[in-house]
């Protein structure tokens, strides 16, 4: 094996090759060792040897996977991150890496699962909605070009769109759909909780299923461990065919974690779809007693979009099952709006397997081509280099660039990395505001009066690089207002960050934790 092939195996191919490597070329040696060399070694203090020998195994396989993750050529700010933290944080960062930092874009389970590139025609002729393209306002152009060639997303006429901003206003609409539904229910979801409101959808998608509609639904199985298998089985029972993706039996969770399928979409007979943020748990009814209300934006999409999020939903489910309906019927014909009132969409997807970070892209190019505003509401601020340095462009060209986040944070060790990207972004002229109004779980973008997205994916490395995420893209005037209603709604509960400052002087061990956690910031 040579240098490189060793290098771009995954880590305990790695580790095995360099054992061998390293220890079967002394095996003769300890063969022949003579009798009064091996009382010496009786002779020895045991628990010393077996230190020494420990320590050097530890050495070796910290070295191998030194060598493995530079040579997966990732970003200089990663490579550089693990590096430090398989140097000085001895066991804890090979844990770290072993469970989080494996880079697995191209290895062969995904490889395995993902849909087949001649399979794609099949699901493109059956997408009706996707055949008429439309001439678009030339600003956007660009843009809707880039998402065409790098995901073969076509921009799709003939879209009505509801927003929701809780869940009191999302699941009821969700469940009126599910119930009206006569051929199939489709439902993709990060979490799919055993509470209150998920035991309601569940209970209503058995229904259906009762009734001979087909429904199928599709559930991470990181962001729902904590659910039992009964509660899905007594779906399937039902005849609802469930899957779990990328399920995490131990050891597969040291592989795995890292690449989520964090989509949130529903198809209902192929006319309604459903996209955002809100995942199926009784939190977004109710809220909870530390965090309070939960605070999220979906949307309910009718018309040629709809055809894009169960193309979607079919590959997602190849990758879990490796099977394929007859998809044609699952695509029912667009009906126009009347008098041709509707906007133009893109959904847009980013996965671990694509050749490129579409959804990130798309930021970038929204914040460089804005020439007024960007509004962007996150729950997590974790930037890539790219979206980091456009935002501070924009900011610094004079277009009015806001960014909100929760007041406080899901996750103390994310709150905190994140702070750290604050004082660079507001320096540059970013107006940054915390909401108050309880957890603010939302995602989305709006520039201009004219673009807007919404979707699952965060401002952060898992969203952008790591996880399986889904965004619509809209561009018109009559969406990007609405969305820019809900953002400057928000921002009436919120407070700008450097009045928050004036009346908060961080101490010091705040800071250094801000500084710590942000070398983990790729992780997180």
């Amino acid at each position: 094996m040579s240098f490189c092939q060793l290098g771009s195996c995954r880590f305990f191919d790695g580790a095995k090759a360099v054992f061998s490597i390293v220890f079967l070329p002394f095996l003769p040696f300890f063969l022949s060792l003579h009798e009064e060399e091996f009382c010496y070694a009786k002779n020895m203090d045991v628990i010393a040897f077996i230190k020494q020998i420990s320590l050097l195994l530890y050495i070796v396989v910290v070295a191998t996977t030194m060598v493995v993750v530079m040579m997966e050529n990732r970003q200089p700010m990663k490579t550089v991150a693990w590096l430090m933290i398989l140097m000085f944080l001895p066991v804890v960062g090979m844990v770290l890496y072993f469970f989080f930092g494996q880079n697995i874009r191209k290895e062969r389970y995904i490889n395995r699962h993902r849909l087949q590139p001649f399979l794609r025609p099949r699901l493109r002729k059956g997408s009706k909605g996707e055949a008429r393209q439309e001439i678009v306002p030339q600003q956007h152009a660009r843009i809707m070009q880039l998402f065409a060639n790098q995901d073969d997303a076509l921009p799709v006429a003939d879209n009505e769109v509801e927003t929701y901003t809780c869940g009191n206003e999302f699941f009821p609409a969700l469940l009126q759909a599910i119930r009206e539904a006569r051929h199939h229910v489709h439902l993709c979801t990060y979490i799919f909780l055993d509470d209150a409101l998920g035991q309601q959808v569940a209970d209503a998608l058995m229904a259906k299923a009762r009734e001979g509609v087909e429904v199928r639904v599709i559930y991470d199985d990181v962001g729902s461990w904590r659910v039992s298998s009964s509660f899905f089985r007594r779906m399937q029972d039902a005849g609802v065919e469930v899957h779990a993706f990328m399920p995490v039996h131990f050891p597969a969770l040291t592989r795995k974690i890292n690449y989520r399928n964090h989509r949130k979409i529903c198809v209902v007979d192929g006319h309604t779809g459903f996209i955002g943020g809100m995942n199926i748990a009784q939190r977004y009814m109710d809220g909870t007693p530390t965090m309070g209300a939960w605070r999220d934006t979906h949307l309910r999409v009718k018309g040629g979009c709809v055809a894009t999020l169960q193309r979607i939903f079919f590959e997602d489910l190849y990758f879990v099952s490796h099977t394929l309906p007859d998809t044609s019927a699952y695509y029912p014909t667009v009906v126009p709006t009347a008098g041709g009132a509707s906007c133009v969409a893109q959904v847009v997807t980013s996965s671990p397997t694509s050749a490129w970070h579409n959804i990130m892209q798309g930021y970038v190019r929204i914040l460089l081509e804005a020439r007024h505003y960007v509004y962007m509401e996150t729950p997590y601020f974790l930037p890539t280099e790219p979206v980091l340095v456009a935002m501070r462009t924009a900011a610094l060209s004079g277009v009015d660039v806001r960014l909100m986040l929760p007041y406080r944070g899901d996750s103390r060790i994310a709150e905190w990395a994140s702070r750290s990207f604050l004082p660079d972004v507001i320096k540059a002229g970013v107006k940054v505001y915390l909401y108050q109004g309880g957890f603010l779980h939302s995602k989305l973008l709006v520039s201009d009066d004219s673009i807007c997205t919404c979707g699952s994916t965060n401002i952060d490395f898992r969203s952008f690089e790591n996880n399986f995420e889904a965004n619509i893209f809209f561009y018109g005037k009559d969406v990007a207002r609405r969305m820019k209603h809900i953002y400057l709604e928000d921002e009436q509960r919120s407070v700008r960050i450097n009045h928050w400052l004036r009346k908060r002087r961080l101490p010091f061990v705040e800071r250094f934790l801000q500084s710590l956690f942000r070398l983990f910031s790729p992780m997180l």
